[in-house]
């Protein structure tokens, strides 16, 4: 699913323009991004946890080359998966994925 097909899907179940949805969409996406760049974590019980943590610098190989490289340390975000969310996916039945 991408972002115009989310937001049709949030539309249609909230009953909002699909132009509400996509301004409402981008506004907690903004309100995520500055919560993280800021330092904070964005808690979402049942459904999950999106932090900063800090990846140490590593000594890593050019696949092309084999050469050993230096890479530096960065901060990435990371999501921890909720324990409503997860119950959920696993009790999914499979559907045959779209071409």
């Amino acid at each position: 699913m991408n972002k115009g097909e989310l937001i049709d899907a949030v539309a249609k179940m909230t009953q909002h323009s699909k132009a509400q949805t996509e301004q409402m969409f981008d506004a907690f996406m903004a309100v995520v991004q500055n919560a993280l760049t800021s330092g904070n974590n964005v808690q979402m019980i049942g459904f999950g946890t999106f932090a900063v943590e800090e990846r140490a610098a590593r000594t890593g190989r050019n696949p092309a080359t084999g050469k050993e490289m230096k890479i530096p340390a960065k901060k990435v975000v990371k999501f921890r998966v909720g324990s409503k969310l997860k119950d959920a996916v696993a009790g999914a039945k499979s559907k045959p994925k779209k071409k």
